[in-house]
């Protein structure tokens, strides 16, 4: 097994918070390939290995989504090994429901996935456990390079378009729309198209804006000369989960140790790939061949991977979105957002 050496520690990034708190890397730059250079992650203490034989889980994934290359640099840099885990992939590309389904029942033993993806679903009832935010931001709102539009006050009556309806691009920038003083229903409109067909909507004039998520969002901005004129990665949402990970909630109850370690591996990888981003570039081209192994590195760089939180910091991030999504009329106006948030996420590490 590769061994790792132990280099930059966390800083807090809050007053008050302690030991299992929200805490970011501090990222390292001119990195190259190869690099073994490891960031600590947000669990403090030593990494003890389950007994007994290599204990099989099952991790769903979405391989066409860089932000989540923690599943693969987990096992790839050894740290699912480090916890006596045998993990198989399951690469998830249907509907948010069906991913929860397939975890509540077994099928799978945990995710990455977006918090803004997750919420809404997750209010059926399924027996998922939110346990930690894995990164920050990766999502972008693009306009032709030569368009007026400067900023979000600029979209009114204008359409945006997205591969998802009810996805995690809609949700967010309703979000920022109504910061911005905008009725995200009224004074703008949606349209879903397939993914690659966004850039030749945009072309012909159905929109005049459009949400994508990386690999694909990086290399139409470059082929189609797009420029971004907002992210989740300014303000206050770059230090705001944007990916989470989800856990079987019998898991959970009945064998929290396997769920703990689970979580840790992918938030080591995570901080690790966060300071190595050129090889974490390397170990997921495999995944995206369309994008250099460089770009690749160059997406996870510009990512939030600075940032993970877990406990009461993750809780209450949690806690914020459905507000927010309370107030683009997501949940109901009575919705009580902090029982939501406690009921969905889960204390591992206390």
């Amino acid at each position: 097994m590769i061994s790792h050496r132990l280099a930059s520690r966390r800083t807090l990034l809050g007053a008050g918070l302690s030991g299992v708190a929200a805490l970011a890397i501090r990222p390292a730059s001119g990195q190259s390939a190869g690099h073994e250079e490891m960031c600590h992650a947000a669990i403090p203490g030593e990494v003890r290995p389950l007994p007994g034989a290599p204990r099989k889980v099952t991790i769903a994934w979405n391989e066409n989504s860089v932000c989540v290359a923690a599943v693969p640099v987990a096992k790839e840099k050894g740290f699912f090994a480090q916890h006596n885990l045998d993990v198989d992939y399951v690469n998830f590309g249907g509907s948010t429901d069906q991913l929860l389904e397939a975890i509540s029942t077994g099928k799978a033993d945990a995710a990455p996935g977006m918090a803004l993806r997750w919420l809404k679903p997750l209010q059926q009832g399924f027996d998922v456990k939110l346990v930690a935010g894995l990164h920050a931001g990766c999502l972008y709102l693009s306009v032709p390079a030569d368009s007026a539009i400067r900023q979000l006050t600029d979209l009114k009556g204008k359409t945006i378009g997205v591969p998802d309806i009810g996805g995690p691009e809609r949700n967010f920038f309703s979000i920022r729309l109504k910061e911005a003083g905008l009725d995200p229903e009224s004074d703008v409109s949606w349209r879903a198209f397939p993914t690659d067909l966004l850039p030749l909507a945009l072309q012909r004039g159905d929109i005049q804006a459009l949400s994508n998520s990386d690999p694909v969002n990086w290399l139409q901005k470059r082929q189609f000369s797009l420029r971004d004129i907002d992210t989740n990665m300014t303000g206050k949402w770059a230090h705001t989960t944007c990916c989470v990970i989800g856990v079987r909630g019998s898991l959970v109850r009945n064998e929290p140790d396997v769920a703990r370690a689970i979580t840790r591996a992918i938030l080591d990888a995570g901080a690790w790939l966060a300071c190595n981003p050129v090889e974490a570039g390397q170990i997921f081209h495999a995944y995206s061949p369309k994008a250099s192994a460089d770009d690749l590195g160059a997406m996870i760089r510009a990512q939030g991977h600075h940032h993970q939180t877990l406990t009461g910091s993750f809780r209450d991030e949690i806690a914020t979105y459905a507000e927010a999504l309370k107030n683009v009329g997501i949940f109901r106006p009575s919705f009580d957002t902090a029982r939501y948030a406690s009921r969905v996420t889960q204390d591992l590490f206390v």
